[in-house]
């Protein structure tokens, strides 16, 4: 399917946005009953495979225009990126136990900002006062979210920050990285790679494959094969990965970073209503202020000073807002 009007892309994005708001709910509910590496492991290997079709699809398109590869350096610069996948859908799905789902959504949206902050404590880059405003105002929206009069974080608020750090650092190792690979093939190896760490995760964390310690002993098959594991599978690993790196692959080519950086702030407000309406999470009045400056602190760093942005392909982005 060739997208050739900005308004169609834009449109195809905001269904991006909706599908990762909505499907924190199912995964929320989903690793209540499967420990978390299990369910990223089977979640990233359907993920993979749906991913396939848009590897022979652009193959297939660019035959004539094909690069030699190396495929070891590919193979090894995507296990690298995604093992900083794997820390960060790892502490994000973990977290999810510990904190709500709206908690989740607009803590992780903190890496947006944290990207070129990262950039200037790592690798010295120039930093714009816009991002440094935006920082600020989100680190104060993050104080207001999760600690209020409480004065403490909870554990499962520390591990989505982490998530945060790990998304950001796989944005800037990206950038690093990846100039002289085809962005599919690169992001495939990527993808595998989550379902490969969270597999061997697997067999050296405490709780059994396919339930908790403290719960009723099941079978693969029993917990795999029922609607809400299904559903929360398919949704994550076919719509929120596969149908999504397509999106954004034609939409941002269509589309100024601008404004696709607005769009894509919409993704922790979809999380948000979401959760309310499944979930019946409220945000208090200082939860409110708090989201609300954590998504103006997205823009800001964003927004502020557009010459000087570290490009977001599109699995960054998948990655970094969900």
């Amino acid at each position: 399917m060739t997208v050739t009007s900005p308004r169609i892309a834009t449109m195809l994005l905001l269904i991006v946005c909706f599908i990762w708001g909505v499907e924190f709910v199912p995964i929320d509910l989903a690793i209540e009953v499967m420990p978390t590496n299990t369910f990223n492991a089977i979640r990233f290997a359907v993920a993979t495979l749906s991913m396939l079709p848009l590897l022979w699809i652009v193959q297939k398109k660019n035959k004539d225009n094909d690069k030699p590869i190396n495929y070891v350096l590919l193979i090894r610069s995507g296990m690298l990126l995604g093992f900083f996948l794997f820390i960060g859908f790892y502490t994000q799905t973990e977290g999810m136990r510990f904190t709500t789902v709206t908690n989740a959504g607009f803590i992780t949206g903190l890496c947006v900002p944290l990207v070129p902050v990262l950039g200037f404590l790592i690798f010295r880059n120039v930093v714009p006062k816009s991002v440094w405003i935006g920082v600020i105002t989100a680190t104060a929206g993050l104080y207001l979210l999760t600690i209020g009069d409480k004065l403490v974080f909870n554990k499962g608020d520390i591990l989505v920050l982490i998530c945060a750090f790990g998304f950001a650092g796989h944005i800037i190792m990206t950038d690093r990285l990846v100039d002289n690979f085809p962005i599919i093939p690169l992001s495939i190896v990527q993808i595998f790679a989550v379902s490969l760490y969270s597999t061997i995760a697997i067999f050296i964390g405490p709780d059994p494959a396919f339930y908790y310690h403290d719960a009723e002993p099941v079978s693969w098959h029993q917990q795999l094969f029922t609607p809400l594991m299904i559903f929360a599978i398919l949704v994550s690993g076919i719509l929120g990965t596969a149908y999504a790196f397509w999106a954004q692959s034609v939409s941002q080519t269509l589309l100024k970073p601008h404004k696709v950086a607005l769009i894509f702030a919409a993704e922790p407000v979809f999380a948000c209503i979401t959760a309310w309406i499944f979930l019946d999470e409220v945000l208090g009045e200082k939860g409110i202020i708090g989201a609300g400056l954590i998504l103006a602190g997205m823009l800001v760093s964003e927004l502020g000073d557009r010459k000087q942005q570290v490009e977001l392909r599109p699995l960054d982005q998948t990655s970094a807002l969900k």
